[in-house]
Parts: C-alpha cells; sequence; structure tokens
C-alpha cells in the first residue's frame, strides 16, 4: 500500500551503535516506499535554529531598495535576491519572493568552465539593515554542509553500500546551497477566493539530499505517493524534511525512490508561508558517463529486489514529473546541467548572463512544444505510442520547497 503519512526518523538513534541497526532498517523502508522523511535530533543547536528562522523572515522585512542591490541578476552566480513571481516551474510561475545563498566560494578565474560562475560570493543583505545575517547563516550552511555528508553515508549503509560510496561525488570544499522563501497568500497574490495558488509546482529535486526547515506553522508542503495522491507533510517543530533526489535514484539504481512534491499557496488570511531549504552539493566536474558507467557500485541484488516487489506491490509507479536525471542531453556534466536547470528557472538571469543557452533552451521548448500539439492531433497514435512527454515543463528538476 503507497504511503499516507510522512515518517519520522531521529539522527539520535544513528549515533548510537546500540541503535543505529535499527535506524538503518527504518531508513532502508523510508528510501524504497517515500522518498520523503522528517529527521529529527539532527545536531544543529536550539539558539541557532532560532535565529536562522528570526533572521530569515526578518529579511523579507528590510527595504526593497536594499534586496534590490543584492538582485539575482546582478551576478551570473544565480545567488542573490528573487522578486515575487520571478521564477518558474513545471511552466508556470510561482509565487514566492527568495534569496538564494551558498557554501562561499572566490570567483572563478578566467578560462574556467562557464558553469563554475555558479560557484562564487553570496550577495548578502547589508549589515546595516540585519547585522546578524551573515554569520547565522554562515554558521548553519557549515553546520548543515556536514550532516548532510553524514546522513549520505547512512543512506549508503541502509542499502547495503560501504559508508564511503558517495565521497567520490564531493570536492573538499563542496558548494552546497539555500534558500529562504517566502509564499505570499492568496489574498496578498489577489488571486481571489478558492484558488490554489502555485507557491512551487510540481518538481523532484536533481541531486542527492535536501534538508527543509518548515519556518512558520502553515501548511503547503505536499509529497505524491505512488498511487499518484497529493500527501501533506505539514511543520513538525524541531525537524527537517529530507528529499531524496534525483542524482540519489540514477547513483542508487533506483532503489532510493526521488518523490515528486509541490507547494500551494497560503489560503487568504492565513499569511505568509516561510521554509529554509538547503541542498547538498555534488562535484559540478561529474559526468553523466562517470555516474552511470562508475557510479557508487553496484547495489546488493536481494535490495534492488526489495524495491522491486515494493513497486510491484503498489501496481507500479505513478508521477506528474518524468525522471531526467541521465545522459544523452545537451549536458554532459552536472555543472552543465545545473546551469541550463537554473538559465530555465530565471529567464531574467538568463537574458543578462547567458543569452546563448537561454535562446538554446527556448528553441528546445518550441520544438517539443510542436511535437507535444502534432501528438494530440493524432490521438489514436498517440495512444498507441505512448503519452508525450512536455520536457519542458513536467521534467524540470528544481530546487524550492
Amino acid at each position: 500500500m503507497s504511503f499516507t503519512s510522512i515518517p519520522i526518523l531521529d539522527l539520535a538513534l544513528a549515533r548510537d551503535p546500540q541503535t543505529k541497526p535499527q535506524f538503518l532498517a527504518e531508513l532502508r523502508h523510508v528510501l524504497m516506499e517515500v522518498g520523503f522523511l522528517y529527521l529529527k535530533n539532527v545536531g544543529i543547536p536550539d539558539d541557532l535554529w532560532q535565529q536562522v528562522i528570526s533572521e530569515g523572515i526578518a529579511f523579507f522585512d528590510i527595504p526593497k531598495e536594499e534586496k534590490l542591490k543584492i538582485e539575482m541578476k546582478n551576478a551570473p552566480s544565480f545567488l542573490g535576491y528573487s522578486q515575487l513571481s520571478a521564477e518558474i516551474t513545471a511552466g508556470k510561475i510561482d509565487h514566492r519572493e527568495q534569496i538564494d545563498l551558498s557554501t562561499e566560494h572566490p570567483v572563478p578565474q578566467p578560462g574556467a568552465p562557464l558553469y563554475e560562475n555558479l560557484l562564487a560570493p553570496n550577495q548578502w543583505p547589508s549589515p546595516e539593515v540585519l547585522p546578524r545575517f551573515r554569520n547565522v547563516y554562515t554558521d548553519y550552511m557549515r553546520r548543515m554542509g556536514a550532516i548532510s555528508i553524514e546522513f549520505t553515508s547512512l543512506i549508503a549503509e541502509a542499502i547495503e553500500l560501504p559508508a564511503d560510496a558517495f565521497n567520490r561525488y564531493f570536492d573538499t570544499d563542496q558548494q552546497h546551497k539555500l534558500k529562504i522563501v517566502k509564499y505570499p497568500d492568496v489574498a496578498e497574490l489577489g488571486l481571489g477566493d478558492g484558488v490554489e495558488g502555485q507557491g512551487v509546482g510540481p518538481h523532484k529535486d536533481s541531486m542527492l539530499t535536501s534538508y527543509l526547515l518548515q519556518a512558520s506553522n502553515h501548511r503547503g508542503l505536499q509529497v505524491q505517493n505512488m498511487q499518484g495522491e497529493w500527501i501533506d507533510c505539514p511543520p513538525i517543530d524541531g525537524t527537517l524534511v529530507v528529499a531524496i533526489g534525483q542524482g540519489m535514484e540514477a547513483l542508487t539504481q533506483g532503489v532510493c525512490a526521488s518523490t515528486t512534491h509541490r507547494v500551494l499557496s497560503p489560503q487568504a488570511g492565513a499569511g505568509a508561508r516561510f521554509s529554509i531549504p538547503f541542498f547538498q552539493g555534488v562535484r559540478a566536474s561529474t559526468t553523466f558517463e562517470e555516474l552511470e558507467d562508475i557510479g557508487v557500485g553496484q547495489v546488493p541484488e536481494a535490495v534492488k529486489q526489495q524495491r522491486q516487489k515494493v513497486l510491484e506491490a503498489n501496481g507500479g509507479r505513478l508521477d506528474d514529473v518524468e525522471f531526467t536525471f541521465r545522459k544523452g542531453g545537451v549536458a554532459k556534466t552536472l555543472g552543465e546541467a545545473t546551469l541550463r536547470n537554473r538559465v530555465k528557472s530565471h529567464p531574467d538571469v538568463g537574458e543578462r548572463w547567458y543569452p546563448d543557452i537561454l535562446r538554446d533552451i527556448r528553441e528546445q521548448q518550441a520544438r517539443e512544444a510542436a511535437e507535444k500539439q502534432k501528438a494530440q492531433e493524432r490521438p489514436s497514435a498517440a495512444a498507441t505510442a505512448g503519452d508525450g512527454v512536455d520536457v519542458s515543463t513536467q521534467a524540470q528538476a528544481v530546487e524550492a520547497h
């Protein structure tokens, strides 16, 4: 039977040799049957957690001119502030306002691959308006980077791989990313009563794992189970929501499920929802051939069979988003793929810094739209060949909760 709620796992169990086997068994179940979980006792001090929330919410109250000084389109790194409704997912506008940050890197050297523009210093809000913001988020991202690497090693052990199976895909100074997001309610958006606003459209996360701090007491995050049903993932104090990405599913030969999810805008009168997702990074120079030909080694056959039984018991997998983490596309490396996804999500940045990539993406979208239209005009042929997939919308892998 497909899941109807999101499990809660206790990371403290994994840090005690006596209870670690229990944790790994619970984790294997979640990886195969859900692809989403709450994680408690992660090791972030309570005072830091509260500062992350308060500083994050306070960012949206600073004057607009201060936000625009650090607007994302000011730099080619896709780091910085995005105004309300500036991002696109599944072909539709996302109704959210946000700032993107990352563990910091120097500006890349001349001649570096274009995707290394994503490795850069942050655009920080002025200390005159938010004096503690930079220190708080630098500390939080550093701690979360270590937690994400620890958790990935536990995933490896849970499916009977060596604990260091994923290490080859992390740089010594690995970049990780974070967003602070505000989702206005539908009244503030002017959408009218009874309208379902898209905070973030249906998508799968792109890489290995992500960790969401739900910073206000709002529902809105929903996860799609194997029957195609949307399951609420409400805030629970003291937890992070962990999502398994497409990269993890690919590397584990389909054993770890990458689950489609979305965010609905808060209902009228509910006020804004705030969330702070952290996205574990992966070495950008990794090629898709390396991922497929070397990967993390072979997952034991018994583990693969266990996942296959889960799929069979649910009659297969209904999913609103196609799996797209595979070779054969325009991008040859993870860095190239990430850059193209960022241009697709933020065309205003693309127009300024990457016009050739944006033009190529739009031409591809036009071709796919034409092919889809032809398929719809030939319903009998489409029924025989199978449903056409609009890669420009359904297949987008993004970073947002």
